[in-house]
């Protein structure tokens, strides 16, 4: 199977052992069993831009493919921005559209912040199932759930933020990545993100920054050192962070040596979604440091 979309084939390597993908021809089957509330564990990627006239056909094969009576995630295998019909098949019917860049920093380009925070300590949690680093990992569940985006209840939330970090947990025992938070000498949790390494590609999941340590330069350093770990231990030969493509991050990644690649849409509806009209999408799948 190949995709052109270097966002779409490292989402699929962050995802859980045991996720099926499924080539159909027009389209690409993404299922993680192990969390059926994960919108881009479930999702279905097609070759093309919607037309008009696919929303019934598209809404169709993700009842049969993945599952019917709860989310709805598209998106379609083309880097270069074009949206197709999606507002007038999709966010019509209260589909979210949300614009995605992908951005790539090589080993060479990737640098520090000049103004990275030196207030903070940067480390990596212990994945061991009951391990010393417990409290820690519920302090990211809490930071997770306190960030969510619009639209997404507490306990839904709560629900999918905890099968996701127990399918990270999994994954980084086998040595697949690790987990990073920045915390302060007293031990407080300021910043956390993921880095997944797959075949020399380096993806982040989940920068996200608590309040009252926003806009000082830790999630800069804490972006910067987990890129530096997954490089010189794991082995990583690019890194991707994937940012929404109105979102004020994109400067700052490109500080840290982050290039733009691609733009690529993508499209959910869920039965508590907000309107389009009456919430603007604030983050992409990666979060973004603040």
């Amino acid at each position: 199977m190949q995709l052109r979309s270097l966002n779409i084939a490292t989402s699929i390597d962050v995802l859980p052992t045991g996720v099926i993908v499924e080539d159909r021809g027009p389209y690409v089957v993404v299922r993680s069993p192990s969390n059926h509330t994960h919108f881009w564990g479930n999702f279905l990627v097609y070759r093309q831009p919607p037309r008009l006239g696919d929303r019934v056909r598209w809404e169709a094969d993700f009842t049969r493919e993945i599952a019917p009576g709860g989310h709805l995630a598209f998106t379609w295998d083309d880097i270069s921005g074009a949206t197709g019909e999606a507002r007038a098949e999709f966010v019509v019917a209260g589909y979210e559209l949300e614009e995605e860049v992908a951005l790539v920093a090589t080993p060479q380009a990737h640098r520090a912040h000049a103004r990275a925070s030196d207030d903070v300590f940067i480390r990596s949690l212990d994945p061991t199932a009951e391990g010393p680093d417990e409290a820690a990992w519920a302090a990211v569940v809490e930071l997770q759930v306190a960030t969510r985006e619009p639209g997404h209840t507490e306990a839904a939330h709560r629900a999918f933020v905890m099968a996701r970090q127990a399918d990270h947990r999994r994954r980084f025992r086998a040595g697949d990545g690790a987990w990073f938070v920045a915390e302060t000498a007293a031990g407080e949790l300021a910043a956390t993100c993921g880095v997944y390494v797959t075949n020399g590609r380096g993806r982040y999941q989940a920068v996200d920054t608590a309040e009252p340590f926003r806009r000082r330069g830790i999630a800069s350093r804490l972006v910067h050192d987990a890129g530096a770990v997954a490089i010189e231990r794991m082995g990583a030969e690019q890194l991707v962070i994937v940012a929404d493509a109105n979102y004020h991050a994109l400067p700052l990644y490109e500080s840290l040596g982050f290039v733009a690649r691609e733009r690529l849409w993508s499209m959910a509806w869920w039965p508590t979604a907000p309107r389009a009209d009456r919430h603007p999408t604030r983050t992409a799948r990666d979060g973004a440091p603040d």
